[in-house]
């Protein structure tokens, strides 16, 4: 297979011209190259290089190619486990899109009875946003009011410089629109350094590690209580162990995977699931969800039940969302990257810390986006 000509944006999205496109390639190659490097030794041991793992536009994907889906629940853990009830975790989910850590934000539109209509949800990374403002800033301007609300004005989105204010006021709530993810950790920066820094095997005083947790805990390249960080890692991990090289297959993003309806019950009798509705990505590709029953079927979205009780909450429509990654392995068996025979350790300084850790996280988790349409 030969190499990959550009990395495509995300969901195959066709909003960048041809400079926006020549940026976004760039954008992506970088990313990856600096995750392959990892970080300065001098201030993370243990954590580089990552030679498993590999750039799609600079080395070939080898016969042997298979391609393998990580999937992983929508509703944030770290609430779920933090919280005494379904209906208090229910409502801190829904009351703060920071705390919607897992690469799905939503925001819930109601009556003025407070019933729910419609709640949208979103996995769209920032930094596709903050380059589509600096090539095509009207684009921006007119999908906010083709998805949010025609209410979007230009002030609302850019600030008196001209530059894109990813947090405004029509995506900064739960409650007043989400056009793309904002959540400090849900960037696609955050989704290459995790899958490549799981990429690297580690056998620690003889003893090979394979779960999840453990791998997690050893080389810290996320937070061990969320749903998608271990589960991601250790699924990158398993192909590290078989001796391939690996990579995020093209394009680069993170999806919606489905939306599962067992348990769901509408007031007609109508298939819940149909009421889910993807309106931006392609069809393997899905970056943004409506689930909205139309007008004229006498009933709405807080009419439907799950369980028995009925949606209060966008967050009971997360519990049953799942969202996904595609990795892609091959050269099966060649790889002769020896193991990391300990865990990662950080430089000890509060300063050096400060400069390379993060939430749990090494420095360039959270890469911030590019400051130009074709280099950062």
């Amino acid at each position: 297979m030969s190499k990959l000509t550009t990395y495509a944006p995300p969901g195959n999205l066709t909003d960048l011209d041809p400079t926006g496109k020549k940026a976004w390639d760039a954008f992506i190659s970088e990313r990856v190259d600096e995750a392959v490097q990892g970080p300065d030794p001098s201030q993370v041991r243990h954590d580089s290089p990552r030679s498993q793992f590999y750039n799609l536009t600079k080395t070939d994907t080898a016969a042997d190619a298979t391609e393998a889906t990580v999937t992983w629940t929508g509703f944030p853990r770290i609430i779920k486990i933090n919280s005494i009830s379904d209906v208090q975790r229910w409502q801190r989910a829904d009351a703060s899109r920071d705390v919607q850590d897992e690469y799905c934000e939503w925001s819930v539109t109601r009556d003025t009875a407070g019933k729910i209509t419609r709640v949208t949800f979103t996995c769209e990374g920032p930094e596709y946003w903050s380059l589509l403002a600096q090539t095509d800033p009207d684009t921006v301007l007119r999908l906010y009011q083709t998805f949010v609300s025609p209410d979007v004005q230009r002030g609302d989105l850019f600030g008196l410089d001209g530059t894109y204010q990813p947090r405004n006021r029509w995506n900064d709530s739960t409650s007043h629109g989400a056009m793309h993810l904002i959540q400090i950790n849900n960037t696609l920066a955050a989704e290459i350094e995790l899958a490549a820094a799981a990429t690297i095997v580690r056998v620690i005083n003889g003893q090979e590690l394979v779960t999840e947790q453990q791998l997690i805990q050893c080389s810290k390249y996320g937070q061990p209580e969320r749903n998608s960080d271990p589960h991601i890692g250790g699924a990158v991990n398993a192909l590290a162990r078989q001796k391939a090289d690996i990579s995020l297959v093209d394009p680069v993003g993170l999806y919606f995977n489905d939306l599962s309806t067992d348990g769901w019950a509408t007031p007609d009798g109508s298939d819940p699931k149909s009421y889910w509705t993807y309106v931006r990505g392609d069809a393997g590709h899905p970056v943004r969800a409506v689930y909205e029953v139309p007008q004229g079927r006498g009933f709405t979205v807080g009419d439907i039940t799950i369980g028995g009780k009925p949606i209060q909450y966008g967050a009971q429509i997360a519990d049953f969302i799942t969202i996904k990654l595609t990795a892609v392995a091959c050269r099966f068996g060649q790889s002769t990257t020896a193991p990391q025979s300990a865990c990662v350790e950080f430089a000890q300084t509060a300063a050096a810390a400060d400069a390379v850790f993060s939430a749990g996280r090494p420095a360039g988790y959270r890469a911030a986006p590019p400051t130009s349409t074709v280099r950062r």
